[in-house]
């Protein structure tokens, strides 16, 4: 908890948004959030925002996470959410890619969020968007916080790919387009729970995973199973983020609902200060115990050439019918030229 404090304080005295240190005046609320894993960077924006809230109305709303799947499994947090089982969950959109067709744009290889702002910026606004919401409406859900995952990267055993043909063949654990883009270099996709893949690979069933660069690679182990790490491949990213149940947000006075509203820059700048630390930390370590795949650019633009404008056509052509694809894919570049303008 020390270093989610350190980080939410220093959010606090640089977002604009946040609000000052007072006294919310309000009824006793409990909430219980469900996330699977162990605390970490991506649970840090939430972990600061709970706190906060709780000094603004003196404990009287009170948000505790619940860590390690004890509430529900990852890929039944929603199914939870439309039980009323818990007031709130993290999610990963490619852990039911059925539940929340539209969500799956994040996923999409080569998207424009690899700057920390335009990606805060895209996020933020994209969680607005009605094919966005319609997707938690369907399960009581409200979206609420972007994880802001930073772009993956992919660490393996065994030999190093350091063609791009040497992709073929080998099992990795990908979700969502980003997998579709393994997949067109001849990978075969993998799409384990986080918690399980670790486990995978001292089966052998698995011989390389893509997480968000670097800290879910620690967080789950993988970096400890593997040999070899890309560190400017950058295939993309996915939305793990945090949605509220709507039942119980509607049920919320109005303060409640205004102070966790307003508190999600704070949040959002808590998660990406503590991805940036773990990187400071890992990065040595992996430099020092794993081989670094680094790609040419040729390499790269070979790679964006086969695997992005395909993948996003299909993506919108296989979607087309359920909702507006073409519409969720072109908002998500709309929204990255707005920021890069600002």
């Amino acid at each position: 908890m020390k270093l989610i404090q350190k980080l939410a304080f220093g959010a606090m005295l640089l977002s604009s948004t946040a609000v000052a240190a007072q006294t919310i005046e309000g009824p006793k609320v409990n909430w219980s959030l469900s996330m699977w894993g162990n605390p970490r960077a991506l649970s840090a924006g939430m972990e600061a925002i709970a706190e906060e809230i709780r000094t603004q109305t003196g404990g009287n709303f009170d948000i505790q996470i619940f860590y390690g799947g004890q509430l529900s499994s990852s890929r039944e947090n929603l199914d939870g959410l439309k039980l009323n089982a818990f007031e709130g969950a993290a999610i990963c959109n490619f852990y039911h890619p059925g539940k929340n067709p539209a969500w799956m744009v994040f996923s999409l290889p080569f998207l424009p969020l690899g700057d920390p702002a335009v990606d805060k910026y895209v996020r933020s606004h994209m969680f607005e968007h009605p094919a966005i919401v319609a997707d938690m409406e369907a399960w009581n859900a409200l979206p609420y916080l972007s994880g802001l995952l930073p772009q993956y990267e992919i660490l393996g055993k065994g030999d190093a790919p350091t063609e791009l043909s040497d992709w073929e063949g080998l099992r990795v654990r990908a979700g969502g387009g980003l997998g579709d883009a393994m997949e067109v270099l001849g990978a075969i996709k993998q799409t384990l729970p986080a918690g399980e893949t670790s486990t995978a690979f001292q089966r052998g069933a698995v011989d390389a995973a893509a997480f968000p660069y670097t800290y879910a690679h620690v967080s789950f182990g993988i970096s400890e199973e593997a040999d070899w790490f890309t560190s400017n491949l950058a295939p993309g990213t996915s939305e793990c983020g945090w949605v509220l149940n709507k039942s119980a947000y509607d049920a919320l006075p109005e303060q409640y609902q205004t102070l966790l509203m307003d508190l999600r820059d704070m949040g959002m700048d808590v998660e990406q200060a503590a991805y940036a630390e773990q990187d400071e930390k890992n990065l040595p370590v992996f430099r020092e115990n794993l081989t670094e795949i680094v790609y040419s650019d040729e390499q790269l633009a070979e790679f964006r050439k086969i695997a992005g404008q395909p993948v996003w056509d299909a993506w919108i052509a296989a979607n087309s019918d359920a909702f507006d694809a073409q519409g969720v894919f072109d908002a998500i570049f709309e929204h990255a030229e707005e920021a890069q303008n600002q």
